[in-house]
């Protein structure tokens, strides 16, 4: 059983630190399923037999998944996160027989116990012609998973240690065998006896392979328990090497086992295959411990070396496979084959075979680079191979600082078959260095080297430093690494303060901060790993300005014992025989470990101290822990550091250190047993860094090397330790700004600066690097200035003869291609017999050095044969001679034409033209030379594409060629003419390419202030010994009377004392000692021109103005003078001038000038009549003068007043409440006039008041001037509300006024909006019919007079009559046709005029609308007819009569009726008629009188009279009440009594 070691049952933080709460409950459920799943090793020793039979031969049918039924439910019962015997525990329950063995079973729960007891080791291995090669079976196989790089998921690291712990406990906790030897009694050897020979037979027989059934669990429990069941991947079956035909499909397979399950990772040559990147390309596959990539319609370029990398937290392993793609005859690409690194095959013939030796040489080269961290850099050569051997092709290497490169994510590399080119994808400064490019051909080999720069990239924060580079993983161990990195040369201007080291895992995009205080020292330990898993690490840097960019990662370091990392690669991989070979091992079970042995301080910094140990020879077989402890020294108080976690490997960083204190050191070992002795303690170790930040160096001395570069040395500091290198800086004299040389530590004491500036003097200095840090600066170096070191010239070249005579002859030839740094002092000639094709020796010519490229060699012999050789010389001496010149005949000349112009050369080079220059030839012919032939052609064209540029002769001996292609390559030659014809042709000059080069100056015309007219040529590619050569018409300026000629640095100027017509000419500057630097400038009769109007300008100059002087009022009434130049310095002045006296700035004149803007003002506070006349201003700048007036008299002076008094008024007024906009008036939609004015400057206690014909008008509320707009609203405007409006604002702080006249034609105005307005709201026309005919009419917001309405019917305008008639009726506008006819019908349009605009309003009376409206009409009519004839009572009735008993009661009415009405009465709803008391009369028809004599009480009632004739009946009521006085009634009371 194997228990919780003792510091997971004390400690629980510890044991969460190990296990995630996902994990825990993962493994909790898994091992009651194993529990209750997994069975014992119980009888049945021929079943067990027969599973291992079928196992073996699972294995040796090469992994089948159909072959072994035990296998394929084992590794089934592992994808299921099952028991790893649960096929074999199954066999053994059905297994038979045997039930008397001495098997234990033993059930024992995971606790823990005093004295662990650990199942007996089983080993299975193979055995090939009885030889162990300590092979492992594998026991537990792989889930599928495809891996293509990398990977680990939490889920997946859940899970695959919950597959381990439990299957761990299940050996662990006894779950399996355990064997005890079977001891044969008495009475059981008698029972044997007594059996047949049959069964004993069987008996012992099954003894036997129970025997061997338990040897072999043994062994296999040994080989699980070791290193507590981990196996490091092993290759069962590795992939092979394929030779295929191109589109065929070729698959690798290998078979890997290890327990975790490895992960394995397919590489083409050494870079992961990404399956994404190449979808259908390749498929990788991985099923049960067998894993295949598969490369489909393979290419050529798919020939590769390939290799499998299966890794897991054991360690990593790696087998190999090779790829040949062939091609079939007569499709090889010869250009590929030639472009590929592929080995030549034994059998092939080598290239030694074609040629004793190769030449390599390098063109279009790759310079000295300059990159920036991030950016993309290319280097590359075009390699010439001499013989060219298509069928071999060269071997490519790069180096960087002598170290080969191996391509990577970081750097590739190409070969084109011509061109070697290297990239770099992502620049770092680990990059920066000495690239070198070696081609070899066999045994032959060239090289070229090129320096490569890599700066910082810029940092996001101002100020932070540049970022750490080649940051490396030291001395990894389970759960330790060092990492150590080296420091920045940029600080960023201020001190670093330390560095931060940041961790990743590989396969997450997490980055986790290492340590949380920056530390110093460039090494730095980092705990805390996860034993198994791999990280990556980076570095940043940090000062007072803040963090620098990180640093480059470095490469994935695992995190795994030294020894298991050593004993992985030491064990090879063996193919599977299908053999198994049994051992047994008793190994030592619950031993304590004993101590640690050589503890040793192997690093000790004033941050932390590194202790070192190996590990106990007494441990057992069980993995071991380590505790460390600490004490002062000098005292035994002892304390442990790692209270809370043990260590796993034998390395362990001591924090939390008092700086300056001495400690001693300890370690104890522990395991399940228990903890053991403490080591031998260290000695004392004082907390202190023991490497000492490096002194400076000294003896800095800088010395030339190019225009661009210096060469420093130094000497290395004493005393120093580990130096990582040298950082240079350097720095023009002068400025006390530093910039480094290199990014990257150089080592050794001499080190090229190169990138710097031509002609400049600069210092430098140098610092030395080691982990502790970067020592203090050198001394700085004397200044040096930059250009190239002196040297002895190239050769001259291209002899050629311009003149022979019968004893001498004149040699020309071409100045040395390099001059050696300086200028070129003299020439020295040689020359030699040649009798009968064999030269003789060589004599001098010249003892004196010739400064001219031509010369004539005299005392020669006749007729004789000589060669000629030329050297070249400067202050370095004499350089080596030219190559002998062909063989020349010393002759009379007597030809007719010319010989050949010599020393032509070609200037001005641009990327379209350039100038040609020669010198006539020293052999005239029989007539003066009278021209020039100039002939052209392309560099690469043939001797037949030659052509004339010109084709009349030349006078002059110089052409300006144009017309040329920008980049093309192109050769002249000059051939002179004279009377007798043309002569031979000029030597052809070198090939020059038309093009612009970067930083081409040109001659620039100036004129100075003292107008000086000037030539001006700049040149920064000068050397010391340059000179500026001017030239009028390309010939040496001899008098120069009318010049002067200026030279400082690298500037000249060629000033003209007076220009004039003997001036006119093309002036040219030639820059001696460079690459050609020359340009010219023109001067003819317009330029010339130009330039002297230029110059009196300048010699007489003028302050140019933007604006004459001009005036305008301010808002205050201010008068303002100003006008405004367009350029004034900070001496200029200005003079103010009214009426020919200067004025000055006072109460009344304020005045100013603006240099800046060239601004002048003068600003008065008002204009009185004494201020009427003329105002100047005069400006004076230097030599420069102008002047400008402005006149104010008369009506000009008088508006200028007037308006400066309202704008006066206007800013007074505007200090109080005022209008903003004055009084208007606007016509609202409902055709009411509104008048309104805009205010401001108001407040609460500002009123405003309003006025028509100075009445006030009396506004119902008070407005409150939120919105700064007054308004007074006027219903229904008409000729009534005509009249002057004014309004007052008022508070104290003044009064303000606006006032608005609404007469005459504002009137007029204001009315025709209001009618138009009105206008614009008639509805449509609308039919009605009435009695008296048909009325059209429309319905306006209101009338007004002012609205003229006009009637047209059929387009004829209607005249009103008594049966047409028109008019208004409150808001309605009608027309009415009284007794409309047929010819009323058709179309009427009602006009109505506002003043301007006339607005209509159509109907149609016609057709269904004139029928419809005249029927009405007539059923109008006659209910009117009706209505006016019927009978009525029409008045004269009082509704209620009361009267005395007694009296006399008369009432009377008329009546009316056509034909005349009949009358009758009613009383109280009764027919009544007359009597004695009442009589009733109806008179003339239309009088009815109704009288009573006495009225008695009996008459009260209610009396109708009817009236009633053919069109209709009245009734008129009316009530009569009878009464009896008071007296009557009290009297006729009392009698009734």
């Amino acid at each position: 059983m194997m228990s919780l070691p003792f510091y997971q049952r004390h400690h629980e933080h510890y044991d969460r630190a190990y296990r995630h709460k996902a994990l825990s409950s993962t493994v909790s459920q898994y091992q009651k399923e194993t529990k209750s799943k997994s069975a014992v090793y119980a009888q049945g020793s021929a079943a067990y037999a027969r599973g291992s039979a079928a196992y073996r031969h699972s294995s040796a049918a090469g992994f089948s998944l159909d072959s072994s039924a035990a296998y394929s439910h084992g590794s089934s019962a592992y994808d299921l996160e099952s028991a790893a015997y649960s096929h074999g525990s199954a066999a053994y329950d059905s297994s038979h027989g045997l039930k008397n063995s001495n098997l234990m079973i033993e059930d024992q729960s995971y606790k823990m116990s005093p004295k662990a007891k650990r199942a007996k080791q089983s080993l299975i291995s193979e055995d090939k012609e009885n030889e162990a090669l300590d092979y492992s079976v594998p026991i537990f196989t792989g889930r599928q998973v495809n891996i293509s790089g990398i990977t680990d998921t939490e889920e997946e690291r859940i899970k695959e240690s919950a597959a381990y712990v439990a299957k761990r406990n299940l050996f662990a906790t006894g779950e399996g065998v355990s064997v005890s030897k079977v001891a044969k009694t008495t009475s059981e050897e008698e029972h044997h006896e007594k059996k047949s020979r049959k069964v004993a037979i069987r008996e012992s027989a099954e003894r036997v392979a129970m025997k061997k059934t338990l040897e072999e669990t043994q062994a296999f429990h040994r080989k699980l328990n070791q290193d507590k069941l981990l196996h490091a991947p092993e290759f069962i079956i590795e992939p092979r090497s394929h030779t295929i035909w191109e589109k065929e499909n070729v698959r690798f397979n290998c078979s890997v086992a290890g327990w975790p399950e490895p992960r394995v990772t397919w590489y083409k040559n050494n870079v992961p295959i990404d399956v994404q990147a190449h979808p259908g390309k390749y498929i990788i596959q991985s099923r049960y411990g067998l894993h295949s990539l598969e490369i489909t319609e393979c290419e050529f370029d798919d020939t590769a070396q390939y290799h499998a990398s299966a890794m897991n937290v054991k360690g990593e392993v790696s087998v190999y496979a090779s790829l040949v793609v062939k091609r079939y005859k007569g499709e090889i690409d010869a250009s590929l084959l030639h472009g590929r690194n592929l080995s030549l095959s034994p059998f092939a013939v080598t290239p030694h075979g074609y040629a004793s030796r190769f030449e390599i040489s390098f063109v279009d080269k790759f310079d000295v680079a300059f990159g920036r961290e991030g950016e993309t850099m290319s280097l590359g050569c075009t390699v010439v191979i001499n013989p060219d051997i298509k069928r071999f092709k060269p071997d490519i290497e790069w180096y960087r600082n002598g170290v080969l490169i191996t391509p990577s994510k970081w750097v590739q590399m190409q070969w084109s078959g011509e061109r070697a080119s290297l990239t770099l994808t992502h620049a770092n400064k680990e990059d920066e260095g000495l690239y070198t490019l070696r081609v070899a051909m066999g045994e032959y080999y060239e090289e070229y080297s090129g320096y490569v720069f890599v700066r910082d990239a810029d940092a996001e924060i101002p100020g932070a430093p540049g970022a750490p580079l080649d940051v490396q993983c030291l001395d990894a161990n389970k759960d330790y690494v060092i990492v150590s990195w080296k420091q920045p040369a940029v600080d960023g201007g201020n001190p670093i303060l330390g560095y931060f080291i940041d961790r990743c895992e590989v396969g997450t995009s997490h980055w986790t901060q290492c340590n949380e205080n920056p530390v110093k020292f460039a090494r730095f330990p980092v705990t805390g790993l996860i034993e198994g898993r791999s990280y990556i690490f980076r570095v940043r840097a940090v000062n007072k300005a803040g963090v620098s960019l990180p640093s480059r990662v470095s490469e994935p370091v695992a995190a795994l014992d030294p020894a298991d990392r050593a004993r992985l690669r030491s064990h090879p991989s063996a193919p599977w025989t299908g053999q198994i070979i049994v051992t047994e091992e008793e190994p030592a079970e619950g031993v304590v470990p004993g101590p640690p042995t050589d503890l040793q301080v192997i690093e000790a910094t004033k941050n932390y101290v590194v202790l070192s140990w190996k590990p106990p020879g007494q441990r057992g077989h069980e993995g071991i822990m380590y505790f460390v402890e600490k004490c002062v020294a000098g005292t035994e108080d002892w304390q442990r550091v790692n209270t809370e976690i043990p260590v796993k490997s034998p390395r362990f960083a001591v924090f939390d250190l008092s700086e300056g204190k001495s400690y001693c050191f300890r370690v104890r070992c522990c395991n399940s047993a228990g903890i053991g002795e403490p080591s031998e303690a260290t000695e004392a170790t004082v907390v202190d860094d023991k490497l000492d930040i490096p002194k400076a160096p000294g003896r800095i001395m800088p010395t030339r090397n190019t225009d661009t570069s210096v060469v420093v040395t130094w000497t290395e500091p004493p005393d120093a330790k580990e130096l990582v290198g040298y950082y240079i800086e350097s720095s023009v004299e002068g400025s006390g700004r530093w910039e480094p040389c290199n990014n990257n530590p150089v080592k050794g004491t001499r080190f090229v600066c190169h990138g710097l500036s031509t002609g400049e003097k600069y210092i430098f200095r140098v610092r030395a690097v080691n982990a502790a840090g970067l020592s203090e600066f050198s001394q700085e170096s004397e200044p040096i200035e930059v250009k190239a070191a002196i040297a002895a010239p190239s050769p001259p070249y291209d002899i050629v003869v311009l003149e022979s005579v019968r004893d001498s002859m004149v040699l020309g030839w071409k100045q040395p291609e390099a001059i050696g740094g300086t200028e070129i002092t003299g020439y020295y000639v040689n020359y030699r017999e040649v009798v009968d094709g064999v030269p003789g020796k060589w004599k001098e010519a010249n003892i004196k050095a010739v400064a001219d490229r031509a010369y004539r060699i005299e005392n020669l012999k006749e007729n004789m044969v000589y060669q000629f050789q030329v050297a070249a010389a400067n202050l370095a001496g004499v350089g080596a001679p030219s190559k002998p010149s062909k063989s020349f005949k010393c002759e009379e000349w007597t030809i007719a034409v010319p010989g050949p112009p010599h020393d032509v050369k070609c200037t001005e080079v641009r990327k379209d033209s350039l100038v040609l220059l020669w010198k006539e030839p020293v052999y005239s012919g029989r007539t003066p030379v009278v021209g020039y032939y100039v002939d052209m052609k392309e560099t690469e064209a043939k001797e037949e594409r030659w052509r004339s540029v010109n084709e009349k002769p030349l006078q002059k001996k110089y052409l300006k060629i144009g017309g040329l292609t920008q980049g093309v390559s192109y050769v002249f030659r000059v051939r002179a003419a004279n009377q007798a014809g043309v002569g031979k042709p000029s030597d052809v000059t070198d090939a020059v390419i038309a093009e612009t080069r970067p930083g081409t100056k040109e001659v620039v015309v100036d004129v100075d202030d003292n107008g000086v007219i000037s030539l001006n040529f700049e040149c920064d590619q000068m050397s010391p010994d340059s000179k500026f050569i001017w030239s009028k018409n390309y010939e040496p300026i001899e008098d120069d009377s009318r010049l002067n000629i200026d030279t400082k640095g690298g500037k000249s100027k060629l000033s003209f004392k007076n220009l004039g017509e003997d001036d006119l000419g093309i002036y040219s500057c030639i820059v001696t000692d460079t690459d050609g630097v020359s340009s010219s400038y023109t001067i003819d009769e317009e330029e010339m021109k130009r330039l002297l109007a230029l110059s009196h300008e300048r010699q007489f100059p003028t302050v140019p103005l933007i604006s004459e002087l001009a005036v305008e009022i301010l808002e205050k009434g201010e008068v303002r003078f100003w006008l405004q130049a367009e350029k004034l310095s900070g001496n200029a002045k200005a003079n103010f001038v009214f009426n020919d006296k200067e004025i000055f700035n006072g109460e009344k004149y304020k005045m100013k000038v603006d240099k800046n803007t060239g601004l002048v003002e003068m600003i008065m506070d008002k204009l009185e009549e004494k201020d009427e006349g003329t105002y100047t201003f005069q400006l004076q700048d230097g030599k420069a003068t102008n002047q400008s007036s402005l006149v104010l008299i008369g009506d000009v002076f008088k508006k200028l007043q007037d308006e400066a008094d309202f704008q006066r008024k206007e800013w007074h007024r505007k200090q109080g409440p005022h209008f903003v906009d004055k009084l208007g008036w606007e016509v609202t939609d409902e055709c009411n006039v509104m008048l309104k004015c805009k205010v401001a400057n108001i407040k609460k206690e500002t009123h405003i008041v309003w006025y028509k014909d100075d009445r006030e008008i009396m506004v119902d509320e008070e407005h409150d001037f939120k919105d700064g707009v007054c308004t007074l609203l006027i219903s229904e405007f008409s000729k009534k509300d005509a009249g002057t409006y004014e309004v007052i604002l008022k508070d104290d702080r003044g009064k303000d006024s606006s006032e608005l006249k609404l007469k005459d034609t504002a009137f007029a105005d204001l009315m025709n909006e209001v009618c138009r307005r009105i206008a614009l709201s008639a509805t449509d026309l609308k039919i009605q019919s009435t009695a008296e005919g048909i009325r059209l009419y429309s319905y306006v917001t209101y009338c007004v007079e002012d609205l003229r309405v006009g009637w047209v019917h059929n387009d004829t305008q209607i005249k009103f009559t008594d049966r047409m008639r028109t008019g208004v009726t409150g808001e309605q506008i009608w027309l009415q046709i009284n007794e409309p006819t047929p010819q009323d019908k058709g179309r009427y349009i009602m006009e109505l005029f506002d003043g301007s605009t006339t607005h209509t309003k159509t109907v149609d009376l016609s057709g269904q609308a004139f029928d419809e409206a005249f029927a009405e009409f007539q059923r109008l009519k006659q209910a009117a007819i009706a209505e006016k004839n019927r009978a009525r009572v029409l008045g004269g009735l009082p509704d209620v009569v009361t009267i005395q008993e007694g009296k006399a009661l008369n009432l009377s009415c008329t009546v009316w009726g056509d034909p005349t009405p009949e009358v009758s009465w009613l009383k109280n709803e009764k027919s009544f008629v007359s009597d004695a008391n009442c009589i009733l009369r109806f008179e003339s028809g239309k009088n009815v009188s109704f009288s009573i004599s006495t009225v008695s009480t009996q008459d009260s009632g209610k009396y109708s009279i009817v009236v009633k004739n053919k069109y209709g009946t009245e009734t008129s009521d009316v009530t009569v009440s009878v009464y009896i006085p008071e007296e009557e009634r009290e009297s006729e009371q009392e009698k009734k009594q």
